[in-house]
């Protein structure tokens, strides 16, 4: 597996992030530790998980797994913000709540220091110099290495950015972004300013949450128990992809599938990582033979006509000011001169 630099440090991550929101809910403690070892034999050193994850039950897997392992040769990524319990500060990105949510975590990871602390979502309430003033000190304390963030519009990842440069503080040197076949929106500002600004892009939800498997070929009510959107709680997440651009895209990936004898959780993956933006898709899976599968992504390229392919039956319809090219913009700018 390629090593790829988490944006602008010199800490290298593997090309493929172990996701492990599955762990103590869709798959217990032996197969999370199957999946872990194989996936580290393999050459994978990225680990991705939550404080909210199975209620921390995630964590405390990873925990038990890591302490095992030779902690050096592991990138260990968590996130903090949500509820954790039914206190009233125990959600968000103030002071109070990030220094316990840490703690927390580390001790039922088990170790003594966090890779990539990132915040899981942007918080209204705190303000900012609150949030990225304590993540600076926890990194100066050694608690963690690197600050990122998760599903953060661009113009907060730039505040959030310029605030540290500002002040002197550690920045955010990754963001963790929805962004997979379907959702695309996250090309209009997300990776052009992470590509001028050297951002690791760690993308969630590669395989739309399992809409890229090829198990649902009419949309959601394809689903059954046993499967990650059968089993979900959360159908109004799954709504998005009942529609006819949707049945277009599972079509062309099937068919560039069955041309390229791979299967379309591969193509999906493979398309994802011939992204320049892209540093490190974040897989998950239920069992070691999911894993296996995801992992088959790795070691061949995509062909440009079938990246065109998918590119266009997954366009969206791109409205001002994404629509303005720069080209017509460059050409503009001359005339005025």
């Amino acid at each position: 597996m390629k090593l790829k630099k988490l944006g602008k440090t010199g800490t290298l991550v593997s090309e493929l992030c172990m996701g492990t929101m599955t762990f103590g809910w869709q798959a217990d403690e032996s197969k999370s530790h199957e999946m872990l070892d194989y996936f580290t034999s393999n050459g994978g050193n990225f680990i991705d998980t939550a404080d909210v994850y199975s209620e921390g039950k995630s964590e405390e897997i990873i925990g038990k797994w890591i302490k095992n392992h030779e902690r050096e040769s592991i990138v260990l990524a968590t996130k903090a913000r949500f509820r954790t319990d039914g206190s009233s500060n125990s959600v968000g990105l103030s002071r109070k709540h990030l220094i316990h949510a840490v703690k927390e975590s580390l001790a039922r990871l088990q170790t003594d220091y966090i890779d990539l602390l990132q915040v899981h979502a942007w918080d209204p309430l705190s303000p900012l110099e609150e949030t990225y003033g304590v993540l600076n000190t926890m990194v100066e304390d050694g608690m963690i290495r690197y600050v990122g963030v998760s599903n953060y519009r661009g113009w907060q990842f730039e505040k959030a950015l310029q605030l540290c440069k500002a002040r002197g503080w550690h920045e955010p040197v990754s963001l963790q972004p929805h962004y997979n076949i379907f959702i695309r929106g996250t090309e209009f500002e997300l990776l052009p300013m992470a590509l001028e600004e050297k951002i690791a892009v760690l993308p969630w939800s590669p395989l739309a949450g399992g809409f890229l498997s090829g198990k649902y070929k009419t949309g959601v009510t394809d689903a059954s128990k046993g499967t990650r959107i059968g089993d979900s709680n959360n159908s109004d997440f799954y709504k998005q992809y009942n529609s006819r651009r949707a049945k277009k895209i599972i079509s062309t990936v099937e068919k560039i599938s069955l041309k390229m004898g791979k299967t379309m959780p591969q193509v999906s993956l493979n398309w994802l990582l011939s992204n320049p933006a892209v540093t490190s898709p974040i897989i998950g899976a239920r069992n070691i033979e999911q894993l296996k599968e995801n992992m088959g992504s790795l070691g061949w390229q995509i062909s440009s006509n079938d990246i065109r392919r998918i590119n266009e039956a997954s366009a969206m319809d791109i409205t001002y000011p994404y629509d303005i090219k720069a080209e017509r913009q460059q050409k503009a700018d001359r005339e005025l001169e």
